[in-house]
């Protein structure tokens, strides 16, 4: 953690702006938009409407974001990284169960990922219609819309692989200008209709609920639940800014947002019955309330606040699946750091999946109105899952009792909004839901294929090592079988009783004996420290047999070459291994000899055969080697590219049931001829 982002600072607090606040800061251009469309037309709305709406608004930011993300869920920081898979790995060991509400709002929080850049870059680009600019006029088309939203969006995604580190650079001074922007213009709406200040009484959120102004009823929370999609991201960016600069910056983008949703509360109410207006459903207060000259600049700083928003969105993407990676959620892809600064990851799949079903979603929906139909069904979702596990953490903290009416009260809370948010599944929210399902089916098979694998491998697919030490010794010395390399590595796992996989000590002693100098045992472990890299050698009594347990944190990079040299080079200059010069280097004073990586890719051909699994098991552990092999390699996954690696296939289990052994039933005898 850099030390500046532990203390406030002016610089801090810019870098938040620039950070955080991009999806929930971009709201006010689709928030108001929805409640209208819930009225069914401008024409339909009253003051008491107005001023309701903007309370739930209020108070909404006010419980959700507020109390429940900036006060609470930023005291759950793990090593001061926040998110759902950092609390997660928090509590995981308080109850198995709990990998379930990891799972789903993970898996829902990647779907909302794709959803929020298609509508904020459509609600900008979308000022742009029937607008003339000097000698430019915009045509009234949809389509053109679709098409300019479009190029932004690929642009965008096509520029991740190089890095966005200096660009991201005026994302603080761009947000300042956009807050501020929402923040006067608010303020200008709002003196001509002062009577909308009304909405700071929570009396006011509580009868629009129950209002028959108020024509959709508590699925309205549906439309106001918008406002605050962005909550989960300033808990997930803990670990990029500090949670001070968070607390310090937070308060004063409240209140823009909050006078800007004033401002156009201000409007409507005093447009609602204009002839050019009420009997319209779609249009957006935000432009329509700015003054004639300010719209141009207007647009231009929403479409590049939208960009921002997206761009955090697919940041943060790459974020929580290279934590989910960590976590063993998703299987193993090529995490690249396409900059120099810090924390900046690429993920060559994501960016293109996310890129593919963004553009999807645009052009399925159309227009930003029906887009918002699906949109906050998936962060409820999260939310939910988000309150299970705080729930877990603050027992830890304070009285089981204190945890759970916590719980329960933001859990009532947000099962509410999911309940309103769940009307809109036939108008989208079933977009949301199979791109969640798609993403969760993944990660279950992933996860339970692994487990479910280690469970029938657990007796009969594991030896102990100790038994084998003399063996390998003595083909470490036995001149008659060719040196097959002087440090052979093999990728496994040795648990804590020194059990390895019997398809390893296959591979060195059956197959065709490999002769080593030095035999090393690499066991990867995930810690739940997010950057923790340290590491533990047992000699195993020997000279020359060496189990080396490193010990990674879900967010640190897997060199294990790297990592292996620096061992060696400690073990060598310990004493504790003897020096391997080489009797030719390009190296001068080389103190390590060559390596071989062996690889031992399983192969699920022999479980169609296996009577032994069920049906469901051979589906998980028959997805999970699907998908291994389709990602990417353990070669690249461990930063062995440029290392002597050599791969071999093994069945799943060595090891035959029963029922595949042939039985000599009767034995004939012939007489010899005479």
């Amino acid at each position: 953690m850099n030390k500046q982002l532990e203390r406030v600072s002016l610089a801090g607090m810019l870098v938040t702006l620039g950070i955080v606040y991009g999806d929930i800061g971009t709201s006010p251009l689709y928030v108001m938009n929805a409640l209208i469309g819930d009225a069914g037309k401008m024409g339909n709305i009253s003051p008491d409407y107005v001023i309701g709406s903007i309370s739930l608004i209020f108070w909404t930011l006010m419980i959700i974001t507020t109390l429940k993300y900036v006060v609470i869920a930023m005291r759950a920081d793990n090593n001061h990284e926040g998110g759902i898979f950092a609390l997660y790995a928090l509590v995981r060991k308080n109850a198995g169960w709990l990998i379930f509400p990891a799972l789903i709002g993970g898996a829902a929080i990647l779907a909302d990922g794709t959803l929020t850049p298609a509508v904020t870059v459509t609600s900008a680009i979308e000022g742009l219609k029937s607008q003339q600019f000097g000698p430019i006029t915009f045509s009234n088309s949809q389509q053109d819309v679709l098409l300019v939203t479009s190029a932004i969006l690929l642009g965008l995604f096509m520029i991740q692989r190089f890095g966005t580190g200096m660009i991201g650079k005026s994302f603080g001074p761009v947000m300042v200008l956009w807050f501020g922007f929402l923040a006067v213009v608010g303020v200008i709406n709002l003196i001509a209709y002062p009577a909308v200040l009304k909405a700071l009484s929570p009396i006011y959120a509580i009868e629009i609920l129950f209002s028959p102004v108020n024509k959709v009823g508590i699925f309205i929370l549906g439309s106001i639940f918008l406002a605050t999609t962005g909550a989960e991201a300033l808990y997930s960016d803990m670990g990029h800014v500090g949670k001070k600069n968070i607390h310090a910056t937070w308060p004063l983008v409240y209140t823009t947002l909050f006078l800007n949703y004033l401002g156009q509360g201000a409007w409507v109410v005093n447009h609602a019955h204009d002839a050019a207006y009420r009997n319209l459903s779609d249009l957006n207060p935000f432009y329509e309330m700015l003054p004639g000259n300010w719209r141009l600049f207007g647009i231009v700083l929403a479409t590049l606040a939208a960009i921002i928003a997206s761009q955090a969105l697919i940041t943060g993407s790459y974020t929580l699946v290279d934590e989910a990676i960590g976590l063993k959620f998703l299987p193993r892809l090529i995490v690249k750091h396409p900059s120099n600064f810090k924390n900046q990851i690429y993920i060559s799949n994501v960016n293109w999946i996310l890129c593919f079903v963004t553009l999807g979603v645009v052009w399925y929906f159309g227009n930003s109105q029906k887009m918002e139909a699906a949109y906050g069904l998936a962060i409820t979702v999260t939310m939910l899952m988000t309150t299970v596990l705080l729930y877990e953490f603050l027992k830890a903290k304070l009285s089981p009792g204190v945890a759970l009416m916590i719980a329960l009260f933001f859990g009532s809370i947000e099962t509410v909004f999911l309940i309103a948010s769940l009307v809109k599944f036939i108008h989208g929210g079933y977009i949301t839901l199979a791109i969640m399902l798609a993403i969760l089916y993944v990660m279950w098979v992933w996860y339970f294929g692994n487990k479910r694998r280690e469970h029938y491998e657990r007796e009969s697919e594991y030896v102990s090592l100790l038994g084998y030490r003399d063996q390998l010794q003595e083909l470490s010395r036995d001149q008659s079988v060719p040196l097959f390399t002087t440090n052979l590595v093999y990728m496994t796992k040795i648990k804590g009783d020194y059990q390895i996989k019997r398809s390893t000590m296959y591979s060195i002693l059956d197959q065709e004996p490999k002769r080593a100098k030095v035999y090393w045992f690499v066991t990867v472990n995930e810690t739940n420290v997010p950057y923790e890299s340290n590491y533990t050698v047992d000699m195993l009594g020997t000279k020359n047999i060496i189990n080396v347990q490193l010990y990674l944190g879900f967010r640190k990079s897997q060199s294990v070459s790297v990592y292996l040299h620096q061992i060696v080079d400690h073990l060598v200059d310990q004493g504790v291994l003897a020096p391997q010069v080489p009797k030719y280097s390009t190296q001068r004073h080389r103190k390590v000899g060559d390596f071989k990586f062996v690889i031992i890719n399983e192969q699920p051909a022999d479980l169609v055969a296996n009577d032994q699994l069920s049906a469901l098991d051979k589906r998980l552990i028959g997805g999970r080697i699907y998908l291994q092999n389709i990602t990417a390699s353990p070669t690249y996954w461990y930063g062995l590219e440029f290392s002597n690696v050599v791969e071999e296939s093994s069945p799943l289990f060595i090891v035959r049931e029963k029922d595949q052994y042939l039985v000599q039933r009767k034995i004939y005898h012939y007489a010899s001829k005479e």
